[in-house]
């Protein structure tokens, strides 16, 4: 069995196959999908499919989202978590974070206005005892900071979806009780960093991903060049997740069996209320 542990499934992209894509990808051996929301337009649709397809979800207000995003929307949020608290399906807060690649991100108003959602996210996965799905771009220290602020607790711990930072932030994430998000990308020869973490870290703090649609591993990216002969990236969908298994294990040396037992593994640690009898 696989979990893919981010995947947007409620994404336009996904309109016109959904429930085949689904199907073939439980068909392909990706049991479970968790399905973050980005903001509170999608909290119901991601419910939704999480209870029709037999996933679990996250709520939560991404960082791409905040500047649409007003303070209600953390009182709406707070309300949900309370309202669905006792939904084993809801697994934790997510996708939250910080983003500071985007250039209109990147502005005073934005960093701080990013910052206060952050921070009141966390406070609210702590106050409901849920982990956090954090995404993480070019502000991983700033995460970091914002989880000591919080005292945040081992127990609670989370993802940091999509990691691409240094081997000691890596292991300050691991140090509070977070399991780090590895997917498409780590299936580029180039992706050197991000092959070299995949193959030393800690088998048990390693989960797998496909953050469908985005994201695409190799073997569905097309080129610039030929993209300008119109030729176009196939979507990516979880059905690529066994394959992305595959190519860890193929880096760490290991049979691809044990990296899918080891990081079914380590989803079902870090959301054992879904998977408590």
């Amino acid at each position: 069995m696989w979990i893919d542990s981010h995947c947007h499934l409620d994404a336009a992209e996904f309109d016109a196959d959904r429930d085949a894509v689904r199907e073939a990808a439980r068909q392909s051996g990706v049991d479970l999908c968790v399905i973050p929301a980005v903001d509170r337009a999608n909290f119901e649709r991601v419910r939704a499919l999480a209870h029709k397809h037999g996933d679990v979800y996250a709520l939560g207000i991404h960082p791409l989202y905040v500047p649409k995003a007003n303070y209600d929307d953390l009182a709406f949020l707070e309300t949900q978590l309370s309202h669905f608290k006792d939904d084993k399906r809801l697994v934790a807060v997510g996708e939250i974070g910080l983003d500071y690649f985007v250039p209109d991100l990147c502005t005073p108003e934005m960093r701080e206005k990013q910052w206060c959602f952050y921070t009141a996210q966390l406070a609210l996965a702590k106050r409901f005892d849920l982990p956090v799905i954090l995404h993480v771009r070019r502000s991983a220290d700033m995460l970091l900071k914002g989880l000591r602020d919080q005292v945040w607790p081992s127990c609670v711990g989370g993802i940091a979806h999509a990691f691409n930072g240094s081997s000691q932030q890596a292991k300050s994430f691991i140090d509070f009780g977070f399991k780090l998000g590895f997917g498409g990308t780590l299936t580029y020869e180039r992706s050197l960093q991000i092959r070299r973490l995949a193959t030393e870290l800690p088998l048990t703090s390693i989960v797998l991903e496909t953050d469908a649609p985005d994201i695409p591993p190799q073997w569905l990216y097309v080129t610039a060049d030929d993209r300008a002969q119109g030729e176009m990236t196939q979507k990516n969908t979880p059905i690529e997740l066994p394959r992305i298994g595959a190519v860890l294990a193929g880096l760490r040396g290991m049979n691809t069996t044990a990296v899918a037992e080891q990081t079914t593994g380590n989803v079902k640690q870090l959301f054992g209320r879904f998977f408590c009898d």
